[in-house]
């Protein structure tokens, strides 16, 4: 018997092997995924989200998307209302979606920074001088500063401050207002719905100063827009705009935000929301943002969330 267990033993083990491995060749090349995910909400989350949906579908043909930017109110409506499966939100959910059946999940990081045209009469004050958060308050919310003049302190320059802000309801400016010190029904100037109208408004007129999120203040590429500048706020009051202030690339955004330097708000967390506890494909498509997607946040201009907020989201949909 002992010398049959000597001469079994290895064959068992081998066979112990080659089964665990099967399991485990199993378990990665599971049926490929097919189906239908519609999104809908944030313009903020909108670019990374089409990104993410482009790399999921080079992984599963089979799987289509349809996705829209209405704004983050019509995608929480929508999918409250079962009309989508997720909704891209840039603002935590209240109670009462909550209670509704809103199941949320952080997935990055995005700020709203001012923007100007690079033709600004004061343009070569104004980068080096920065403006003040109560500059801005008197420039969006109480209107008492209405020259470019007025703002870095040269009286005899009277051009007019040309503001916008957006028409439609969002969290761009509803995080603008809050970091003024109001509502977005406080903010003053003619309204431009998203925030590609927000940027072409500003483009077209050297006397306009207007708001983006991250991804739309830079663009596709590390600078702004032609035309446009961000607007250095000078946080420290100190009359002049200090090197962590000037965020004149993507880059230096992006690393204001990651480490807090750049205040929340204006800056603030993303949010993929699910009419209750996700699963079957729309489960495996957050999945797979909250892990290898991850690599696409920063690569199109947003901001990574630290790796405890990361596992956070991942453990509330496992």
């Amino acid at each position: 018997m002992k010398k049959l267990f000597r001469f079994l033993a290895p064959m068992l083990l081998i066979a112990l092997i080659v089964t665990a491995c099967g399991l485990i060749a199993s378990s990665r090349s599971g049926e490929p995924l097919k189906g239908n995910i519609s999104i809908s909400g944030a313009f903020a989350l909108y670019p990374l989200m089409t990104r993410w949906a482009e790399e999921f579908q080079t992984l599963d043909p089979n799987v289509h998307f349809d996705i829209t930017s209405g704004g983050a109110g019509k995608g929480m409506e929508d999918m409250l209302a079962g009309k989508v499966d997720i909704a891209m939100l840039s603002r935590p959910v209240t109670a009462r979606e909550e209670s509704q059946g809103a199941y949320t999940l952080p997935v990055a990081k995005d700020a709203v920074f001012p923007l100007v045209n690079a033709q600004n009469p004061v343009f070569d004050d104004l980068p080096a001088q920065g403006i003040t958060q109560h500059t801005l308050v008197k420039i969006f919310i109480t209107g008492e500063i209405k020259t470019w003049g007025e703002v870095i302190g040269r009286l005899e320059v009277t051009d007019e401050i040309h503001v916008y802000t957006r028409s439609d309801i969002c969290r761009a400016a509803a995080t603008w207002s809050l970091f003024l010190g109001g509502v977005q029904d406080d903010l003053l100037g003619k309204g431009k719905f998203g925030d590609p109208g927000m940027v072409q408004a500003v483009q077209k007129d050297a006397l306009g100063i207007g708001y983006n999120n991250l991804i739309y203040a830079y663009g596709l590429g590390d600078v702004a827009p032609q035309g446009t500048i961000i607007l250095p706020i000078d946080l420290n009051e100190n009359k002049q705009s200090d090197p962590d202030e000037i965020l004149d690339t993507r880059q230096k955004a992006t690393a204001a935000v990651a480490s807090g330097l750049y205040p929340a708000p204006p800056s603030r967390l993303l949010y993929l929301v699910t009419n209750g506890k996700p699963d079957g494909l729309v489960q495996a498509f957050l999945l797979w943002i909250l892990t290898d997607g991850q690599a696409q946040v920063e690569r199109l201009g947003y901001v990574q969330l630290a790796n405890v907020q990361l596992e956070a989201s991942l453990q509330k949909i496992r």
